[in-house]
């Protein structure tokens, strides 16, 4: 098959009104592509979200005057009706049953890459790029061509996390033209060839939807119910039980009303997380309160003094067999295998070294140290150097 060259080769960038797309449109066009910008509205709705963070109508505007800048042609697709189904809806059920979700996580994998796909490619597109800073390497094995995720050069930056449940097809069709460069170096071109957004603040909060009250938010479709916040002493009897099983290890520690005594009220468990301080409305503490733990049947959440409160931490979390996805699909881990990979279960975590053990009925990640804040329904991502190789959601 004869190669196309660069300017025959079409990408469609998703251009979404900030800094690092509207870079990662400059470098595709620099690098001699034919370029086309397509605008994603995912959301309308404002109930939640906070005063002055409703990004959309302001990231249209500069996505359109950085495609006139650069003269490459610009498009929008409305996608608000499967955003809310795919990625709105899932966070209102995962919430609702004392989960906490990562919408960006699912955002990457059911839109920017999975519908955002679809539509560029009805504009002719060969390939999709975005303003992640993550990089793609394809090398070839027995004859096959596979697509390494790697981490974006920018320690401070590296948004390989978010990608995290990409599959090989996925990648195959994705290009991520700023993962090798350093955020301020990327500030400084975006100024030098005048691009709208150069001074443009980096967005914050739900991913196309804004800074948002949380709650507010949630309580579009969650109804607030009155219960009791119960704190727990950093002394309970049941932290110097060892647990005898891998199983065990990765569960969380439970606790009952009688456990400890009602510090103050709430209006819903299920607003509330693991390691969460602000928004309990509790004084008069000796160290600040952090959520430990939420028993959502009985609508209690138990909280304990000070970053460092045993009931903060755990040794080891397990991903359910349905909830395992590799990136690198050729490294899967077999029964009875185990692995040493560094892993985070949140954004900007810095990798921590863990064994992974494949079982049958589940993936354990055992941790060298234990591990601060691990929450039901984050994503857990496993890292070869600097190769993400695959993630899961956190059982529980």
């Amino acid at each position: 098959m004869k190669m196309k060259n660069r300017s025959e080769i079409h990408v469609v960038i998703g251009l979404s009104g900030g800094v690092d797309s509207s870079v990662a449109a400059y470098v595709l066009k620099e690098q001699g592509y034919k370029v086309t910008a397509l605008f994603m509205q995912n959301w309308h709705d404002t109930v939640g979200v906070l005063q002055g963070d409703c990004p959309q109508n302001d990231d249209l505007i500069f996505a359109q005057l950085v495609a006139r800048k650069l003269e490459i042609p610009f498009d929008v697709v409305d996608l608000s009706i499967d955003y809310k189904k795919r990625v709105v809806d899932y966070m209102f059920s995962e919430y609702e049953k004392g989960r906490t979700p990562n919408p960006d996580v699912l955002c990457n994998r059911e839109i920017k890459f999975d519908l955002f796909l679809e539509a560029a490619k009805k504009l002719g597109a060969d390939f999709v790029a975005t303003g992640h800073y993550a990089r793609k390497e394809t090398i070839e094995l027995g004859g096959k061509e596979v697509h390494r995720l790697l981490a974006g050069l920018d320690p401070n930056k590296d948004q390989s996390y978010f990608l995290c449940q990409l599959s090989q097809e996925q990648l195959s069709q994705s290009l991520f033209p700023i993962g090798d460069m350093l955020k301020p170096d990327l500030r400084m071109l975006a100024k030098k060839v005048e691009l709208a957004s150069a001074d443009k603040k980096d967005s914050q909060g739900i991913c196309f939807v804004g800074k948002v009250d949380l709650p507010v938010f949630l309580q579009q479709q969650l109804s607030a119910k009155q219960g009791n916040i119960i704190e727990i002493s950093p002394d309970f009897e049941t932290y110097s039980v060892i647990p005898d099983s891998l199983e065990e290890l990765s569960k969380p520690q439970h606790y009952y009303a009688l456990d400890g005594f009602v510090v103050g009220e709430h209006n819903g468990a299920h607003f509330y997380t693991i390691g969460q301080r602000k928004g309990l409305k509790v004084g008069g503490k000796a160290e600040p309160l952090f959520v430990i733990a939420t028993d959502i049947p009985n609508n209690l959440i138990f909280v304990g003094q000070g970053q460092d409160h045993p009931g903060l931490f755990r040794k080891a979390l397990r991903i359910l067999p349905e909830e395992i996805h590799w990136v690198r699909e050729d490294l899967a881990m077999q029964n009875g295998e185990e692995r040493e990979y560094l892993v985070r279960i949140r954004y900007r975590q810095p990798l921590q070294k863990a064994k992974l053990i494949q079982k049958k009925e589940a993936l354990y990640i055992l941790f060298d140290e234990a591990q601060r804040g691990v929450t039901a329904g984050q994503f857990a991502a496993w890292y070869f150097e600097d190769e993400l190789i695959g993630s899961g959601a956190i059982a529980e």
